[in-house]
């Protein structure tokens, strides 16, 4: 069983970008090579800025490559919630823009020419429980009447002609939905980016910064300083103390994913005969899809831990029970990989993104990172380009001020964990 991320294990193998010297001075340096980073970096150089690229391991070693490589249109809060806090027009705003995500993933594919197996699967949105099923038919009503957005609520008979499993009781089906290979985009966009002029430093972490009296930064790193006009912090979950700041106003949450070997397609179809995109709808659920040659990918949050090699495998554990009780046929397969990661959360589960102290940002993904990284690195290069009306997340800022007695590390999320698996059972 390998313990590293099947997207990047099977993804083209990525070249060293490391042991290159520094330029004195660049437009942008970009602090971060996951999907933010990259896209930033893309973004900016094809607008003819000077880029600088600075990752302190390889592009896609964090979330980027360790995620469930789910591409969905959707806000991690209902659209209700939505419109109650932001009003109609700026929540329709809102979740226009992480439709319009998923079509940059794609565009950047086919203009790219990344080989990344993109395609509109579909997302079902799975309930657990009979009484839930209600409230799958009041979100397809809310999402065709003030979000433009038609979906399709299926019952538990409808659902047996998409899943191979009596374990839920409905769902509603997104056809905008979309599944590729993470690992795939990843290398791609970091060569893409490469094309269009930005130059990429791996194995260099950025360890501090210093702003300068007459505008600017000077980004310092392990090997070497070098002068930017303008920084951006593209490091969502992984930011750690250089930036702390950011730091302590993320909640870094673990998640955890396995993949079985192959299943062969006739297999594979009787777990999933269309190919959708599956998402529980619970307070602590599973993302499942299949992977383009049919192994099952299975994660969810397991254990409310950080991610070690030790954690992920007691992680690993538990989701294979987790997949055994939604397919019992798969009691006996061998799971070939498990991983797991951060992600990086906003105490009101809204990505966030702007500048603050001449600093530029975009961090707080809430699991839906894949689209919505791609997507404010392009938005992030407008910014930094004189065109803040580019960022959806505008006015949506961090608070200046951090939660109270929390300093970057989440030492609650296990008794919050324990909360919500309660709320599962018993609402």
């Amino acid at each position: 069983m390998k313990q590293i991320p099947y997207w990047m294990d099977t993804a083209p193998a990525l070249p060293d970008r490391s042991g290159k010297d520094l330029p004195d001075e660049a437009d942008v340096v970009v602090i971060g090579g996951g999907l933010t980073g990259l896209s930033t970096a893309y973004h900016a150089a094809r607008k003819g800025a000077r880029v600088v690229l600075v990752e302190k391991d390889q592009v896609g070693s964090g979330a980027s490559g360790r995620n469930g490589s789910h591409c969905n249109p959707g806000i991690t809060i209902s659209p209700a919630q939505a419109r109650q806090r932001y009003g109609q027009e700026r929540a329709r705003e809102l979740y226009d823009a992480f439709r319009v995500a998923v079509d940059l993933v794609e565009e950047i594919a086919v203009k790219e020419k990344i080989d990344c197996d993109f395609h509109r699967a579909g997302r079902l949105g799975l309930v657990c429980k009979p009484k839930h099923l209600e409230g799958m038919h009041a979100k397809q009503r809310d999402l065709a009447e003030n979000f433009g957005h038609e979906t399709v609520v299926l019952s538990k008979s409808e659902l047996r002609a998409e899943l191979g499993s009596d374990y839920y009781h409905g769902a509603l089906l997104d056809p905008l939905g979309a599944a590729l290979h993470v690992g795939k985009f990843v290398v791609g966009l970091a060569d893409a980016a490469e094309r269009a002029g930005a130059e990429i430093h791996e194995r260099n972490a950025a360890t501090g910064l210093t702003r300068l009296p007459g505008g600017g930064f000077v980004v310092e790193t392990m090997h070497g300083t070098i002068r930017a006009k303008q920084v951006m912090a593209a490091t969502d979950a992984y930011t750690d103390q250089s930036m702390p700041w950011f730091r302590k106003r993320l909640i870094n949450v673990g998640s955890f994913i396995i993949v079985t070997e192959p299943l062969g397609e006739a297999r594979a179809k009787e777990l999933i005969p269309n190919g959708r995109l599956l998402v529980a709808h619970k307070n602590v659920g599973n993302y499942i899809r299949l992977t383009p040659d049919n192994r099952l990918a299975f994660g969810g949050r397991a254990r409310f831990a950080p991610s070690n090699p030790a954690s992920d495998v007691k992680s690993g554990d538990i989701l294979k029970r987790e997949m055994t009780e939604i397919f019992p046929q798969l009691a006996g397969v061998k799971i070939d990989y498990v991983w797991g990661g951060m992600v990086g959360f906003s105490w009101d589960r809204i990505p966030h993104a702007g500048e603050v102290n001449g600093l530029y940002y975009s961090m707080g993904y809430c699991g839906h990172g894949v689209q919505m990284a791609t997507y404010m690195g392009r938005a992030v290069a407008e910014m930094m380009d004189g065109n803040p009306e580019a960022n959806p997340m505008r006015g949506f800022g961090f608070p200046k001020v951090p939660v109270p007695f929390y300093n970057g590390t989440p030492w609650f999320l296990p008794f919050g964990g324990a909360y919500y698996k309660a709320k599962d059972r018993l609402l």
